[in-house]
């Protein structure tokens, strides 16, 4: 016989004495099936706060910070250097003629979440020009913000996470009651606050400068003069990003520390799953080892017991990742998760993809071989005189 049709029939044989070794199988496929469930729904969530932060940005935006600012909350800029910003080349225009070009003041408000406790929501103040830099911004209920009023427009995923932010409700903000009079939606990290007219913004909390200004380039190859128009100028101390590198940055923090825990809890779950493979398979070869002993003793050789044992441990494992993804995709997949600071709360919507469940699969073949080897090797070397002394 060859030695493909021996292996085809030594793994034929293991596989169907699987049903008598419930027990043992059982402890592998729940095992990856941990492991895969972790992996998957805890990728999916930085994977999707990545996506929220970045579709924030667009190539064809710049935005200016103080130089040294690593966000717009710690950032500052006074009306001098707004004035000289929007008359740097570069800065697309507006129908009627304006620098488009929106100066943004962000303050934070602790509000009641749904679901208990407390959490800061982002408070923006967006120059007019702001939905003509920012086109994605679109009203879907109510009307917009009068300039001079204290009227607020709310993100849609900010409303879905906090109590009393319906049309028509109000919230505190610096001893003034500010009235909900929109509802809108973005798409990307906007949808998690409010916006509000900044002069009015700045006026109730007696201030005189702006957080951030963010322009509408003409092109996005017109980045480069806008940025040596305005680090060139002495009287500025400021920093000129791309959006999209902006709101990188932004991301970048947070996602590594969700990527620290993945590995630390995916890693620390792959070792149990791993063990208990080992385990298992070691007691299956040693109830299996008068049978496979008699293989080998009728000429069958080792390396068709060494694929069998690994195949069996392999298909175990890729079960158990199944099991796992669809639970990580039923109980998290369209699920809202909320992630914030002091300063804000970032909203957004899990989503599950085929890569992550590929990665699961992958991770679960490499415990399953990894599992599956030794025992698989010890199966191989049972010698024939096993066989004899159990007749």
């Amino acid at each position: 016989m060859s030695v493909f049709k021996q292996i085809f029939a030594v793994t034929g044989m293991n596989l169907k004495s699987v049903p008598q070794r419930l027990g043992s199988s059982f402890v592998i496929v729940i095992g990856m099936a941990g492991v895969v469930g972790v992996l998957v729904a805890i990728g999916a969530m930085v994977q999707a706060l990545g996506d929220t932060l970045l579709s924030t940005g667009s190539e064809n935006r710049a935005i200016v910070l103080r130089n040294g600012a690593t966000s717009e909350i710690s950032s500052i800029l006074s009306p001098q250097a707004i004035a000289t910003i929007m008359n740097a080349p570069g800065i697309a225009r507006t129908p009627e003629g304006d620098a488009a070009v929106t100066t943004d003041m962000i303050i934070a408000v602790n509000l009641e979440k749904k679901d208990g406790g407390l959490g800061a929501v982002a408070v923006r103040g967006v120059s007019p020009q702001a939905f003509f830099v920012r086109p994605e911004i679109e009203l879907v209920e109510g009307r917009m913000f009068e300039p001079g009023l204290h009227e607020l427009i709310v993100g849609r995923n900010a409303q879905l996470e906090h109590e009393g932010l319906e049309v028509g409700d109000r919230i505190e903000l610096r001893n003034s009651v500010w009235t909900i009079v929109g509802v809108f939606k973005s798409g990307n990290s906007h949808e998690s606050g409010f916006l509000a007219d900044v002069d009015t913004l700045i006026s109730a909390y007696q201030r005189t400068q702006v957080s951030s200004a963010t322009v509408l380039l003409t092109s996005p190859g017109a980045f480069d003069e806008l940025e040596a128009a305005i680090t060139a100028d002495p009287t500025l101390d400021v920093q000129v990003l791309r959006e999209p590198e902006y709101y990188r940055g932004q991301s970048e923090e947070v996602q590594a520390i969700l990527s620290i825990v993945t590995t630390v809890v995916a890693g620390i779950m792959a070792l149990g799953a791993l063990l208990a493979a080992l385990n298992s398979m070691y007691t299956a070869v040693s109830t299996r080892a008068v049978e496979i002993a008699t293989l080998r003793a009728i000429g069958f050789g080792s390396a068709g017991v060494v694929v069998s044992v690994l195949v069996e441990t392999m298909l175990l494992a890729v079960v158990g990742a199944l099991i796992g993804a669809a639970a990580a995709w039923l109980l998290f997949g369209g699920n809202t998760v909320s992630m914030g600071n002091q300063v804000s709360t970032l909203v957004f919507q899990v989503r599950m993809t085929p890569s992550l469940l590929g990665i699961g699969i992958v991770l679960a073949c490499a415990v399953g071989f990894v599992g599956g080897l030794p025992p698989a090797i010890r199966a191989s070397r049972l010698p024939a005189a096993t066989a004899l002394r159990a007749v």
